[in-house]
């Protein structure tokens, strides 16, 4: 995936991220959405992250990859 495409899909969840939380009422029936969102915004700043350090260091971004949700939430910094 390009970093314009990340970068794409991150504006898109933030966007939706943000529709939800303005609206008050709608925060805990989203509950479980907003989750997921939080998920994949992780997951796509650990690919940017990735396809940034392989450019830095002279490899490849396209073989950076998408990793799994328990992988990406899972650092602790």
């Amino acid at each position: 995936m390009k970093e314009s495409k990340i970068l794409d899909h991150i504006t898109e969840l933030v966007e939706e991220e943000q529709r939800i939380y303005s609206n008050e009422a709608t925060i805990e029936q989203n509950k479980d959405r907003l989750k997921h969102i939080a998920e994949q915004l992780d997951q796509c700043w650990d690919l940017l992250r990735q396809r940034r350090a392989k450019l830095e260091f002279a490899a490849d971004p396209s073989t950076a990859s998408m990793r799994d949700v328990k992988t990406v939430e899972g650092y602790t910094g």
